[in-house]
């Protein structure tokens, strides 16, 4: 088949140009990978995003079909894109951080159509996928996971395109990655896609379109098997690598119902299943810390495990809340404070068996210039959920906790964070209901980060859907 040719031809033209700096450190044939998608949702740990870094581009207009292509940003060099939206180029330092913070996980979220050439290939650019490897090699040197995936690029091209076309453009683009990174160690993990698998398309008016509820979970099922079956033809680690499906825009009603079907693989546990943010409606209805928040939260939960993990795939949680804002809280709120929350979410979807995955931008939650986390109580959640806290603190730290937290509780700590209300701030899809909320991002100020936008519809669909859940779950219960 012709996609299959042209798949070839352009992950030949990625590997002559971008191996400089390819961590070539396991020459392993596909046999040796013996990593399990079970057993890396055990090591996994809690994890974060650098967010708003390789995912950046020039979004400028990018809601509009009159955006037919990336427009250029500076002189067109992969840094240009790494910072464009407010990032420091990311360094060894940084991720050291990350790994003496207690993290035991990295998501590398990348939009591969930047300095990609409009010639209708879908050529990877060299540079730009050798310095995503160079971050890769970054967070591998210090023995932590690494996800990377297809973000927002995804949102491109599932717009502007059937199902057919996306399932040809997406096994190229997979082919190209997989074959760039097929030596690498199995603790590197590709993730298909972000939030938008079985999302809105251009309609011939120009407008956004919601596909209907048959063909958006027939698109979603096809290109997640397109995602394995491309990878996995590659070879080498790539033949047992741990992959990561994407969830109907990674929403959790919509992906624990059975009309999402995992695909098919050549080799048992290797899957794992992305969703976002098991609090979000309770997050941009302003009811944070509440009674409710905690029941939707477990009850979402308790789909996945019913859906999933009861059945043996891990759930990766590749976005959630990082800072909770005071202006989104409750005002009946059980749980008072951003640290609080950020410990009974985390410590939930523990419990429940997830690789919960912190999102960050930039400076939000941990300072890249500090290289450590932002705020002196989040920092000491992650340090006691992930076992870094030291042996000899980790009584009197808990007093400390105690009293520090009971003199906040009068009044509840404003989110360090103001700058990043609009956190979780990837809610492309599967955060619908937050995505109105922000959807104006990629026209403000800063128009070139349409971090959150998506169509006000979704909005309106996603509140509906969430809210009639969690009414069937209180009447359940």
């Amino acid at each position: 088949m012709k996609r299959r040719a042209a798949a070839v031809i352009t992950a030949a033209a990625v590997m002559m140009t971008s191996q400089i700096g390819a961590f070539a450190a396991s020459e392993e044939v596909p046999g040796a990978a013996a990593l399990t998608a079970s057993r890396a949702a055990e090591e996994m740990g809690i994890g974060i995003n650098l967010g708003n870094t390789f995912e950046a581009y020039n979004a400028s207009g990018c809601e509009k079909s009159t955006y037919t292509w990336m427009p250029v940003v500076g002189q067109n060099t992969p840094e240009d894109y790494e910072t464009c939206w407010g990032a420091p180029v990311t360094t060894q330092e940084m991720i050291d951080g990350f790994r003496d913070a207690g993290f035991k996980t990295v998501r590398i979220p990348v939009y591969w159509g930047n300095m990609m050439e409009n010639d209708g290939t879908w050529t990877v650019n060299g540079e730009y996928i050798a310095r995503v490897a160079e971050v890769v090699d970054c967070c591998l040197k210090d023995d932590l996971y690494t996800v990377i995936n297809i973000h927002h690029f995804d949102e491109f091209i599932i717009r502007r395109h059937n199902t057919e076309e996306c399932c040809e453009i997406f096994a190229n683009l997979w082919t190209q990655i997989a074959e760039y990174f097929k030596d690498y160690p199995d603790k590197l993990v590709f993730e298909g896609f972000n939030e938008y698998l079985g999302a809105s398309q251009f309609g011939e008016d120009g407008e956004l379109h919601e596909q209907s509820e048959e063909d958006a979970f027939a698109s979603a099922n096809a290109i997640n098997q397109t995602f394995v079956d491309s990878v996995r033809a590659t070879g080498g680690n790539n033949a047992e690598r741990v992959l990561i499906v994407s969830g109907v825009t990674t929403n959790i009603d919509k992906t624990t119902t059975s009309k999402f079907v995992m695909p098919e693989d050549t080799v048992e546990d290797r899957l794992m299943v992305s969703v976002h943010y098991v609090d979000n409606l309770m997050y941009w209805i302003n009811l944070i810390g509440t009674k409710d928040w905690k029941d939707y939260s477990k009850y979402q939960c308790s789909l996945l495990k019913k859906a999933f993990t009861d059945k043996g795939i891990p759930v990766f949680v590749g976005e959630t809340t990082s800072n909770y804002p005071r202006s989104n809280f409750g005002g009946n709120a059980e749980v008072k404070t951003s640290s609080e929350c950020l410990e009974y979410i985390l410590t939930l979807l523990q419990e429940n068996g997830f690789v919960p995955v912190l999102w960050d931008v930039t400076d939000n939650f941990y300072d890249r210039s500090k290289c450590e986390i932002k705020d002196g109580k989040n920092a000491e959640v992650i340090a006691r959920l992930t076992g870094n806290a030291p042996a000899d603190e980790s009584e009197s730290e808990s007093e400390a906790d105690s009293e520090s937290e009971s003199e906040s509780e009068s009044e509840p700590e404003e989110s360090s964070e103001a700058a990043s209300e609009a956190e979780p701030s990837s809610a492309e899809e599967s955060s619908e209901a937050g995505s109105g909320a922000v959807s104006s991002a990629a026209d403000s100020g800063k128009s070139s980060n349409p971090n959150t936008g998506t169509a006000a519809a979704m909005l309106l669909l996603g509140a509906v859907s969430a809210a009639a859940t969690a009414v069937l779950y209180r009447k359940k219960n």
